[in-house]
């Protein structure tokens, strides 16, 4: 092997490039009609009640996989304060004001800010006063969620049942390529609508796609009945009456089909190692000689031959740094210039 270094210099770039994955999530996962004998179900409620956990198999499995955490919440200006018989208020206060405090963030005076439904985060418009929050694991998300490929397709009306469930809508974020919002600390999110069109004064909710967020206002669940708390199924009435994990089961048991498009970006370095004429045309390997004779020259006028193999990219300091190997063994002869593309992926 040859011990002969080479500045790369200037003959370098710097490169970014977006994967995309599908992930599709189907009810039978969110349901938590899942389960195995002797393990259990894949669904994982807490001691503290503040959350549900999803996981693609029974959670005891050692192949289980974390999903999304449910949970759901309200705000203090909200008019489910003022019902009877609350349960678990003051967590559901917390929740909703931790999330609201990291996507919303406070006003100049410190105050916390409801989620507004179209994102101007202005004095006035619709609120989102009562929320379904949904945080997807980063196995799901990776860096990011896709602009444009949200789609959750929800049952928002009958009961919890399977036989009464009614009304499946399909909840998207119509445009998020172009349309999306930046006003949030969080990063970048989109406006959720039921359809495929974005219709100003429709909005259902909104997904940070960054965070791997999907935050749903409840009267998405109960349009025709919005805070029938005498309904002992609507969303509305388990956001009182119920624990939080009552309100997840609820909510799970409406869902048909989440699916959406994650983003890994792959940030690369390219390397362009060029060997000249006079480069690399000898080795010191001890096979590359045999009584002094160069081993692959028939006749002292042939030119040496070697074969390039390896890459290795060394710091200022010849610091073995990275090593690249060839899928093949090129050639280099003194009348032959070769470059060898390196990338580094990070």
């Amino acid at each position: 092997m040859a011990f002969t270094f080479k500045t790369v210099g200037e003959d370098r770039t710097s490169t970014k490039t977006n994967l995309y994955e599908q992930v599709p999530i189907t009810g039978t996962i969110t349901s938590g009609t899942y389960s195995e004998s002797g393990v259990g179900s894949n669904i994982k409620n807490y001691s503290h009640g503040m959350f549900q956990s999803v996981y693609d198999y029974p959670y005891l499995s050692s192949s289980a996989n974390h999903i999304f955490d449910l949970t759901v919440g309200y705000s203090a200006n909200s008019g489910l304060n003022g019902a009877t018989g609350k349960v678990q208020a003051a967590k559901k206060n917390n929740i909703y004001n931790e999330f609201a405090q990291l996507m919303v963030a406070p006003d100049i005076n410190g105050n916390i800010r409801d989620f507004d439904a179209d994102g101007n985060i202005s004095a006035g418009g619709t609120k989102m006063r009562e929320c379904v929050f949904l945080s997807f694991s980063r196995l799901l998300a990776k860096d990011e969620i896709k602009k444009g490929t949200v789609a959750l397709q929800l049952y928002t009306g009958g009961t919890s049942t399977v036989t009464g469930r009614t009304t499946l809508v399909t909840v998207q974020d119509p445009g998020g390529e172009t349309s999306y919002k930046v006003n949030s600390p969080a990063g970048e999110y989109g406006l959720l609508y039921t359809g495929s069109t974005a219709v100003a004064g429709s909005e259902v909710g909104h997904v940070y796609y960054q965070a791997g967020l999907v935050v749903l206002t409840s009267s998405l669940f109960d349009a025709a009945s919005q805070f029938d708390l005498s309904n002992s199924w609507s969303i509305e009435s388990t956001f009182v009456s119920g624990a939080i994990s009552a309100s997840a089961d609820a909510i799970r048991a409406r869902s048909f089909n989440l699916q959406f498009n994650n983003t890994t970006e792959l940030n690369s370095t390219i390397y362009f190692c060029r060997a000249g004429t006079g480069d690399y045309n000898y080795s010191s390997n001890p096979t590359y000689l045999s009584s002094s004779q160069i081993t692959v020259k028939n006749v002292s006028s042939d030119q040496p031959v070697t074969y390039i193999t390896t890459v290795g990219l060394y710091s200022a300091t010849n610091e073995l740094l990275a090593v690249g190997k060839l899928s093949e063994p090129i050639k280099k002869t003194p009348d032959q210039e070769v470059t060898i593309r390196v990338r580094l992926d990070y």
